[in-house]
């Protein structure tokens, strides 16, 4: 089921700072991740994958809200 980083983030009931500091990226790289303006690179992907809990294919990194 493909979900956007936003919701598997409310969906683990973790707020963007939190999120940030796990990956050791600053809050402003991970908002800018969930708006879809800028992209993570591929290890940084699976790491995001891996703190939310679903495959990497089902992580959406665009904005559709």
């Amino acid at each position: 089921m493909k979900i956007t980083l936003k919701a598997a983030r409310v969906n683990k009931g973790l707020t963007q700072v939190q999120c940030a500091k796990m990956l050791g990226i600053c809050k402003a790289t991970y908002q800018n991740y969930e708006a879809g303006t800028t992209f993570p690179d591929v290890v940084k992907a699976k790491e995001m994958a891996s703190l939310f809990g679903i495959p990497l294919d089902d992580l959406i990194f665009l904005q559709t809200d």
